[in-house]
């Protein structure tokens, strides 16, 4: 595919977007029915439509249009991206039509903008987000307007940093060490050849953003310990809660959509782990059994909005207060499965404090025999995802609540 071709196709995968199918629907749909695009144009397009969600509002203002399409978020888009950009509205076979003069002098600069829709944010968040963040508001939700970085975490059972990326550098990928933790990677070059490097098939590295391997480090896993993820999703913090404990001990993940940790007994087996993936019948049985348990609670997902733009167009306010009943209610959960003198990681990857410190408080007030730590807020940034936890204890009396 040309490069207006592929305009083309993001334009037509936006309008189904639009419309409302949400984004991975949508891309799937078209990919199925592209047989002729190669592996580079469908990744070609999902970063054009990837970079139009992550700046929906604010490429719609500098498109000039009243009414939201496909055409016109592109053109948003690309009239920024570099001098050539609306050439690829060029007319070609496959091409979009060429932009007219009108569409052309509806371009606008940015600046004038409200906040909201020049940083990408709904307006109901508005608020919110900068009570949460104070003096970060703007830094924080620039970052969120960029594509992330692919970040690996060294698996500690088989390698050291300096082997992995030995080995990584010769399948052509290129990394840098990142400042926090030791283990963590970010790629340089060919990120798409990781899953089939032979680094990645020999379980020296795993896929894992900075910010979840830095809270999976503070979580405090150690050898012997009994450990339970409880929304483990994927598995990717159970594998590095795993390597914490050298794989000694008892390592148990949980979702409630059992269907989230497809994957997660080959890659434990490819990391050199053994994990119990339990289901809702299996559960009890750990009840009270085990020295920690990570909660990374389901939530608005505000602090990787970047990985998951159509995320942040699809949350409503009262979709945002049902997350936090739900992340109470997980909270008290995870309390029942700790042994006394265990602990707790409690995390999410929102940077809403209603999310986090909101819920904190109120747990800590409805139930007794509990300790917390301090809290770590960590801001999206070039190194990480947005992102919080805290340790919380419990002693051995009984709770209440």
């Amino acid at each position: 595919m040309t490069p207006p071709a592929r305009v083309s196709a993001a334009i037509q995968v936006l309008d189904e977007i639009i419309a409302g199918a949400p984004a991975e629907k949508a891309l799937t749909g078209w990919a199925r029915a592209s047989r002729f695009a190669g592996s580079r144009d469908r990744a070609a397009v999902r970063d054009l439509v990837f970079d139009v969600l992550r700046r929906r509002r604010s490429v719609l203002w500098r498109s000039g249009q009243g009414r939201e399409t496909g055409r016109a978020l592109l053109a948003g888009l690309l009239v920024d991206a570099d001098a050539a950009g609306p050439d690829l509205f060029d007319g070609s076979p496959h091409a979009p039509a060429p932009l007219t003069a009108a569409e052309t002098g509806a371009f606008r600069p940015l600046q004038d903008a409200p906040d909201a829709v020049r940083l990408d944010i709904p307006d109901f968040l508005e608020p919110a987000l900068r009570a949460s963040l104070g003096a970060a508001f703007e830094t924080a939700l620039v970052a969120l307007q960029a594509r992330a970085d692919v970040h690996l975490r060294v698996n500690t059972l088989k390698a050291r940093p300096r082997l992995a990326i030995d080995v990584l550098a010769s399948d052509g990928i290129g990394v840098r060490p990142l400042p926090a933790p030791a283990t963590a990677l970010t790629v340089t070059e060919n990120p798409r050849k990781v899953s089939g490097s032979a680094a990645y098939r020999q379980g020296l590295v795993e896929l894992q953003d900075a910010a979840s391997q830095i809270a999976a480090a503070a979580a405090g896993a150690a050898p012997g310990m009994t450990v339970l993820d409880l929304c483990a999703g994927g598995g990717g913090k159970t594998l590095a809660l795993g390597a914490a404990m050298e794989g000694k001990g008892r390592l148990f993940a949980y979702d409630l959509y059992p269907a989230r940790m497809k994957s997660l007994p080959e890659r434990a087996a490819r990391a050199g782990l053994d994990v119990r993936c339990l289901d809702r019948r299996a559960l009890p049985r750990i009840l009270g059994a085990c020295d920690l348990v990570f909660v990374d609670a389901p939530c608005s997902g505000t602090g990787s909005w970047r990985r998951s733009p159509d995320a942040k167009w699809r949350l409503t306010p009262s979709g945002l207060a049902n997350l936090v009943t739900i992340q109470k209610k997980i909270f008290t959960e995870a309390l029942s499965y700790l042994r006394p003198g265990g602990h707790m990681i409690y995390a999410t990857c929102s940077i809403l404090a209603e999310e986090n410190q909101g819920v904190l408080r109120d747990r800590l007030a409805a139930i007794s025999g509990l300790t917390a730590g301090e809290d770590t807020v960590l801001l999206p940034s070039s190194d990480h995802d947005g992102f919080f936890y805290v340790r919380v204890a419990r002693d051995g009396r009984p709770a209440r609540g």
